[in-house]
């Protein structure tokens, strides 16, 4: 069984930085995306930043410019790189892998952006 296993939230300046991580244990193949969700309460789940599997990357355009998606494939690892953080972007972060006949979640990791 496939889990996926997020850190790196917690709660940090407006103005700074978080760089989330998200590994998966066990073995997956054939990942079409790997993509970062976030839910602050009282929202819907909104999707951040997808990468695809050919290295494409989307944002949501509340976040171009500060957030960056990466991967290691070699480790079934993806990470976003949180820069100039609003307190906007409080929310639960959660992790997504997908493919054809998959689709995996992070439990969740809180990402609080607070003075």
């Amino acid at each position: 069984q496939v889990q996926l296993v997020e850190s790196g939230g917690g709660l940090v300046q407006p103005g700074g930085s978080l760089r989330l991580s998200c590994a998966a244990s066990g073995s997956i193949f054939s990942i079409v995306a790997m993509a970062w969700y976030r839910q602050a309460p009282g929202k819907q789940r909104e999707l951040v930043a997808t990468i695809w599997r050919g290295g494409t990357t989307d944002y949501a355009d509340s976040v171009k410019g500060r957030f960056a998606i990466s991967r290691d494939n070699a480790k079934n690892t993806v990470y976003l790189q949180m820069n100039s953080l609003k307190p906007e972007d409080t929310a639960v972060y959660y992790c997504n892998m997908a493919g054809l006949s998959y689709n995996y979640w992070g439990q969740g990791t809180q990402v609080t952006v607070s003075s």
